[in-house]
């Protein structure tokens, strides 16, 4: 079975500011079931969860994400099959992480992107939304400082949709896993800085293509992409903690 990996934009571009709609959600929604993003001007955080987009908002609750609304930033799949398995308490979000990680060893598959979903019951998730910044060559870090905030959630049943890039694609996107969490009653979520794992039940979904919709507009190629670096983008993921 092949899946693919649709990907708005790079990672590279948005954290350098380019946060300008490429798609819509409407659009996105067509090209995956599954994944991971955000918004135009970084308004909040994206979860793709049975080919349903909701955002999550600057306060942690989640809305359904409006068809007509824009992405500069994805990465979803459409994805069939997955391999399943259960995993037991993980304290914080490196041991969820490491026992992540693997199982692609295990796999012989830790060069290949992945969509992994994880359905739990979770002691705590510490999480971060946003609001938008509309603004141009604003970096990505520099937008959070202002708008980010952040939140836990605690005792609760929700998903954690976990993507995972390959060291070699960095810039693409961002290097190892990236997490975001959505309730159970789809209420409450966001990008995940921490997570206190009870149990879970996870798919694990390889990916071995990938598609890339790069902006159309003149403004993109005025953006100096190389300049960003792996710090800035482990910054962003962080929300500025030590890594």
């Amino acid at each position: 079975m092949s899946n693919k990996m649709f990907q708005v934009s790079t990672l590279q571009a948005l954290v350098a500011g380019y946060t300008r709609s490429v798609i819509t959600v409407q659009e996105l929604e067509s090209r995956g079931s599954v994944g991971l993003g955000t918004f135009e001007g970084v308004d909040g955080e994206m979860i793709l969860l049975d080919g349903v987009c909701y955002r999550a908002r600057q306060d942690g609750s989640v809305v359904r994400s409006a068809p007509d609304t824009g992405v500069p930033f994805a990465s979803v799949a459409a994805v069939q099959g997955g391999t399943e398995f259960e995993l037991g308490k993980a304290p914080d979000i490196d041991a969820l992480k490491h026992e992540l990680t693997c199982k692609l060893d295990e796999a012989f598959a830790l060069n290949s992107m992945h969509v992994v979903t994880v359905e739990g019951s979770f002691d705590s998730v510490s999480a971060r939304s946003e609001s938008a910044y509309r603004a141009d060559h604003i970096a990505l870090k520099d937008m959070l400082a202002t708008t980010q905030r952040e939140f836990v959630f605690e005792k609760l049943g929700g998903t954690l949709v976990c993507v995972y890039y390959p060291d070699y694609m960095d810039g693409i996107n961002a290097p190892d896993w990236h997490v975001h969490f959505v309730s159970e009653d789809r209420t409450r979520g966001g990008h995940v800085f921490d997570v206190s794992l009870t149990c879970g039940h996870a798919v694990m979904h390889k990916i071995d293509c990938i598609e890339i919709q790069l902006p159309a507009t003149p403004a993109f190629d005025t953006y100096s992409l190389k300049g960003t670096s792996r710090d800035d983008i482990a910054e962003v993921e962080q929300g500025g903690r030590q890594v």
